[in-house]
This record gives structure tokens, sequence and C-alpha cells, in this order.
């Protein structure tokens, strides 16, 4: 079972739903949590990032808000990390891809899946977060995308990226250290947090729950779970997620097809045994309802 403090997850994700500007990151520090060997995840404002160092350079999965490239790069020095060859976006948001011109202009190759580069190439409007995203710039688009998977070997090992139907965007890959048994679910998984189902971006409550479905097949008892946000986590944690996904689907389908409106179910509290420990930071479960709500009545 997770042991999950709120302090840490609270300012990132409040300050992903800002405007990830550097004002408001000053005071964020990125920590650094040992995963595997040659693995890292680290930890400050935005998206979880997924370190491999060895070698052959180092890989990132995801870099958080451009602001805080330098105290990355910092973090990774502390590693005694060689220089940054890879970045792998998870998907398009900015609070997972705001590093990449940074790390793009020193030498990085960008790498995502195809979707990620057509919509950081344009404005996106995030209608469940009332906020319009402006195109990212040129430098920070990815320079290699791909289309269902790609494998990276180095380091001694395997990081083998899988693109996943439709979930939390369209563009959603999980990565897979294949020798040190970690899976990076990017925002796919939200540990200890309801989901954030970016519905204007293609995502899917029924592509998350296959996703996770696909990571829980690749997972083992010993494989170390890198959420897109809260802690680290096993595959007991990831297994616990998917219940509760699909319990919560199960329940709002049943409304939807007995005629029932948005507020008729949000007065039913059909999330009401998972409010405390999981809506209380990001997604309310009023906003988890509208969602899933929106989701399932348009797919009716």
């Amino acid at each position: 079972m997770l042991r999950f403090s709120r302090t840490l997850p609270v300012a990132s994700l409040l300050l992903g739903a800002l405007a990830g500007t550097a004002a408001a990151q000053a005071d964020v520090q990125i920590r650094v949590v040992p995963v595997a060997s040659g693995v890292h995840m680290l930890v400050g404002a935005g998206g979880n990032i997924g370190v491999s160092t060895g070698p052959d350079g180092t890989f990132l999965v995801d870099d958080q808000y451009a602001p805080l490239a330098p105290k990355i790069r910092a973090a990774l020095e502390s590693l005694g990390a060689g220089p940054v060859r890879f970045v792998l976006n998870t998907h398009w948001h900015f609070d997972h891809t705001g590093g990449n011109e940074d790390f793009g202009g020193t030498g990085a190759l960008i790498v995502a899946h195809e979707n990620v580069r057509a919509r950081m190439s344009t404005a996106q409007v995030m209608k469940e977060l009332d906020r319009i995203v402006p195109p990212s710039p040129t430098g920070a688009l990815p320079v290699v995308t791909f289309t269902e998977e790609v494998t990276f070997h180095l380091n001694g090992d395997e990081l083998h990226a899988i693109h996943v139907p439709p979930a939390h965007t369209d563009g959603d890959a999980i990565v897979h250290w294949r020798r040190a048994n970690v899976i990076h679910m990017g925002d796919i998984f939200f540990a200890g947090l309801y989901p954030f189902i970016d519905l204007s971006g293609g995502g899917t409550l029924d592509g998350v729950i296959g996703a996770v479905d696909v990571a829980l097949g690749l997972a083992n008892d010993a494989t170390r779970i890198i959420p897109g946000h809260g802690p680290l986590a096993s595959k007991a944690d990831l297994q616990t997620y998917r219940t509760m996904l699909g319990t919560i689907r199960e329940r709002f389908a049943a409304q939807i097809a007995a005629g029932k409106s948005l507020a008729e179910v949000k007065a039913m509290g059909l999330t009401r045994e998972w409010d405390e420990a999981q809506g209380k930071v990001f997604i309310t479960p009023d906003k988890l309802a509208e969602i899933v709500y929106a989701d399932l009545s348009r797919r009716k």
C-alpha cells in the first residue's frame, strides 16, 4: 500500500496547473529517488522524470518545466551522470515537455510519439482545465517520432517505449527498462490521486484502463513503477489503481445507461470510498465525475 505524503504532490500539481513560470518555481527543489541500478526518479514540479545513467550517457523520460532545467542538471551531476543524449516525452503536456528546448539545445535528441509533435506544434485547448496552451517553440519539438514502439539499447539495458491507445492523451507512451525491471507510466498513472484524463487531447477512461493493463502485463512483484505524479509505486499499487478505475467506470456507465443526468450522478457519490484519499489535491470528486460522465456519454 502506498504511504502518501501530500506536501510534494500538492506543490507539483498546483504549480503545473498554473503557468510553469520561473517565479512560481523559484523555490522548487529537485529530489533524487533511487529506483534500480542505474535508474533514478527526479521529483520537482510537474511530471516525475525517469533517468537512466551509465557509460553510454544519460537518458531522460520527460523533463518538467523549462525554468527547472538548471536544477535538473544539478541533480544529474550529483549522480555523476554524463551528457543527456536522449529525452523521451511520455505525452505532450507542458509539465513533461517544458525542458525540451533547453536539453535539445545542448545536444539531446528529443523523441516522442508522432501525436506529441503534432499537438506541440499547434495551440491546444485543455477544456477540462479551462486553459489554452500555445504552440511550443520549434526547438522544443520532438526530432524523432514513432508510431507504435521504439527501443533504445544503452547503459546495459533495453528501454522499450510502447505507444498505447488514447488514454491520458492520444500520444501516451509507457517506457519499460527490461533489465532493471522499471516501468515509467507517464500520466496514465497518478499514484495516490484521481487521474486527469485530457478529453480535449484525445484521452479516454477506457484507454487509461487498457494502458494500465498493458503495464500490469509487463510487471512482476519486483517491478518498480514510476508514475506521472505521486510516489514510486509497485505492481500492487498499480493493480489497486486499476481496480478503482474499473469500478468507477462500471458505476458511471450504469447510471448513464439509466438516463441519469450529470447532476444526479454527482449527487450519488459514486466515488465516495476513494474521495478522501484520492480527491483532495488535484482532480476533485466533482471534476472526476464531470470528466468520466462526459467521456462515457459521448461514447454511449
